[in-house]
């Protein structure tokens, strides 16, 4: 048997689950990131979650509602409709616990996201008990890199982002979910990226832009790591600058860097998107692990 246990306390989730998040942080990255910065923002006794953060979650296997091993995890804190939940991998029957116990608490579920086969299953159970439809919205990859093939060196720098930067990057972020599914040839989906959090990206450090000449023409993210893992999103480049290298160059550079502090480093791709999957490929990243995002419509 498998038991949920919900908190919205980062800290008492990382308490938890911090092992199995260790285990394999390739795949735990975007729920170990998101949680240890949650996390360090509780620290601040001032600190309240916001609304978007509705609960962390464990599997226990065993009868006891949370004290046997953590076999699974999942978070809800999207921001943005249909505010997905993120699933880890856990045995099928957790897969089909957590459907049943978000069912029980009267959670309405539009969307999640996740490693295959976890979140398919979990999607299937939430669709036969509401009543829904699972569709995938995105097919994605993890991909890791552990030896950079420096690409042909393009103009320009490689910067931290700067205040001055936001409405420019807020605004090239608010397009990428529509131009990544024009370019994967589907119809326009749900909103994927937080753009509103730019302005904190900038006053955290992990927004960088690549400039010439003074002007921004690509925007990627870099996540500081979590349990030995970085990640890199929210790789674009305004349309007009594309086809010129800034993409693999400023992943090469950042891939690069973290590399030569000790962490690992990874990203997820869209599976439909031939055009960006080969630019990671030939700066070294190999596919690990695929996943998708789901959504569930009437």
């Amino acid at each position: 048997m498998v038991r949920w246990s919900f908190t919205r306390d980062p800290a008492a989730f990382l308490d938890a689950a911090g092992s199995f998040l260790a285990s394999d942080p390739l795949v735990a990255t975007v729920v170990a990131t998101v949680a240890e910065r949650y996390a360090a923002r509780a620290a601040d006794p001032a600190w309240t979650p916001p609304a978007e953060l509705r609960w962390f979650a464990t599997a226990h296997a065993g009868d006891g509602q949370d004290d046997g091993e953590v076999v699974g995890a999942a978070m809800r804190t999207h921001p943005a409709p249909p505010h997905a939940l993120f699933v880890l991998p856990c045995p099928d029957d957790g897969a089909v616990a957590l459907a049943r116990a978000l069912h029980d608490r009267g959670e309405a579920l539009h969307g999640l996201n996740g490693t295959l086969p976890a979140v398919r299953v979990v999607g299937e159970e939430v669709a036969r008990l509401s009543g829904t439809r699972l569709v995938e919205d995105m097919a994605t990859r993890i991909f890791e890199v552990t030896e950079v093939v420096p690409p042909p060196a393009p103009p320009g720098r490689l910067r931290r982002g700067r205040p001055d930067d936001v409405d420019l990057c807020s605004a090239w972020l608010s397009r990428f979910d529509a131009e990544a599914d024009a370019q994967a040839g589907r119809e326009p989906g749900p909103v994927r990226v937080d753009g509103s959090r730019v302005a904190e990206r900038v006053a955290d450090g992990t927004l960088w832009v690549w400039e010439v000449d003074g002007e921004p023409v690509h925007v990627s993210t870099l996540e500081p790591p979590a349990r030995g893992m970085s990640r890199l999103a929210l790789v674009y480049t305004a349309p007009e600058h594309r086809g010129r290298g800034y993409a693999a160059a400023a992943v090469a550079e950042l891939s690069a860097r973290r590399l030569s502090e000790g962490s690992r480093v990874c990203l997820f791709a869209d599976r439909d998107n031939p055009t960006s999957t080969a630019v990671y490929e030939r700066i070294g990243f190999r596919a690990v692990v695929d996943a998708a995002d789901l959504l569930l419509v009437p």
